[in-house]
């Protein structure tokens, strides 16, 4: 707390504000050049997302989301206990954006499945 204080005196002194001078008034000049937030880097907040929040989220069986964290194609999982695991929510969130580009930009067929036509025998039902 006391580290705060005296950033912002030292602040307002850098503006040209004495000890003796109390805080300029909001609206003013002088109030704009004040610095508004301390200069300590905050903790950044981290959301992170269970399995069921996963599967609302990104609707791939849990075995497709298992090989391609194998594969490093999907954002890795990890442990918070020996039975909670848990995935970073912006990392899904950037993996998503990253697919929708990639999706939007490719110039490939939209069939990249295997050639049907190709089969020797059609599959029994």
């Amino acid at each position: 707390m006391e580290s705060e204080v005296e950033q912002l005196a030292q602040a307002s002194n850098a503006v040209g504000i004495d000890a003796d001078q109390s805080l300029p008034l909001p609206g003013t000049e002088a109030y704009e050049t004040l610095p508004q937030f301390p200069k300590r880097s905050p903790l950044p907040f981290r959301r992170t997302i269970r399995r069921h929040e996963l599967h609302q989220i990104v609707p791939l069986a849990e075995t497709t989301v298992y090989e391609m964290e194998q594969r490093g194609e999907f954002p890795r999982r990890f442990r918070l206990t020996p039975r909670c695991v848990v995935w970073d929510l912006e990392e899904v969130q950037a993996w998503i954006e990253d697919r929708k580009q990639a999706s939007r930009s490719a110039n490939t067929d939209a069939s990249a499945g295997p050639d049907v036509r190709l089969r020797r025998h059609r599959p029994v039902r």
